[in-house]
């Protein structure tokens, strides 16, 4: 509860707070993150050619890059932004749309490391995502290696004193 007796999680989330997430909800977070991160490359790649248009507007073509130098780009922007925001607050924009926290086996926020090797696998991997759908902890292939979990978690800080319900920690 906050000062004025408000809970920050949502009265119908109650009952999952703490829960290891799903697929579906999974499955529409990471949509979202690559949403945001395809949006920041496009955005990147607009200013890029509009910098080059400013220093030479005669000569001015917009510059091609193959497929593999975009993938490439796109997986290294992919790789930083999940590291570091699992590293950091142990989200990312679309686990915080979606009510998720990525922890790790004692219920803390991943360390950089766990969340760079998390990060990796999970974008060398995606299909790894899948194996939780079959998993009764409804851990992913890259959780079940690395000991972390995605779960159910609305409130603004982890380990909060604001929440009244806590975190269930799925055992490793």
């Amino acid at each position: 509860m906050t000062d004025s007796g408000i809970s920050p999680v949502p009265r119908e989330a109650r009952p999952y707070q703490g829960e290891t997430a799903g697929l579906v909800t999974r499955f529409i977070a990471n949509t979202i993150d690559a949403l945001g991160v395809g949006a920041a490359l496009v955005v990147g790649y607009v200013g890029f050619n509009g910098f080059r248009f400013l220093v030479n507007p005669r000569g001015f073509e917009f510059t091609g890059s193959s497929v593999i130098l975009s993938v490439t780009a796109a997986a290294v922007v992919l790789v930083v932004y999940l590291t570091v925001a699992w590293a950091t607050t142990g989200r990312t924009y679309g686990d915080h749309v979606m009510g998720l926290r990525v922890i790790d086996r004692r219920g803390q926020r991943v360390r950089a490391p766990t969340a760079l090797v998390r990060a990796v696998t999970c974008i060398v991997f995606p299909i790894g995502l899948l194996w939780c759908a079959g998993s009764r902890s409804r851990r992913s292939l890259q959780d079940e290696l690395l000991r972390t979990s995605v779960i159910y978690d609305w409130r603004p800080h982890p380990g909060s004193e604001h929440s009244e319900l806590p975190v269930d920690v799925p055992k490793a």
